[in-house]
């Protein structure tokens, strides 16, 4: 797979849309980055993923993935090899990436929602608008 290939599967999912980020190719949904090409230059993209699903693809795939050096790697941010990966596990592994980052904005949400209803309750028992 290429640069090319993991853009356009990264834009194939819904609501992603590319940003620069640092100046290098990024891709967010819901405004949070979940991948990056920053990286491509090596041949590698990026992917941000749990511990635990970092270590399960490293774990069955070690020919394709590895944790980025240093703390972002010891975060699950994780390296896919570009030219060892195929078009499915390229797929897979930007879907869970994507998936993980749109759960997390849906949490997020829930409870900014769930502070500012406890914030407006607080403020009227006050006399406050």
């Amino acid at each position: 797979m290429t640069p090319a290939d993991f853009r356009r599967i990264a834009l194939s999912l819904g609501g992603v849309e590319e940003v620069s980020h640092a100046g290098l190719p990024a891709f967010r949904v819901g405004g949070r980055r979940f991948a990056s090409l920053a990286s491509q230059a090596q041949g590698y993209g990026n992917l941000a993923l749990t511990l635990e699903q970092q270590t399960a693809f490293v774990q069955e795939a070690p020919e394709i993935f590895l944790p980025i050096p240093g703390g972002f790697g010891r975060m699950g941010h994780t390296h896919i090899r570009l030219a060892a990966a195929n078009e499915d596990v390229l797929t897979g592994a930007l879907r869970t990436a994507w998936k993980l980052r749109v759960d997390k904005n849906a949490a997020t949400d829930r409870k900014s929602r769930s502070l500012a209803k406890r914030a407006g309750t607080a403020n009227r028992k006050r006399g406050k608008r």
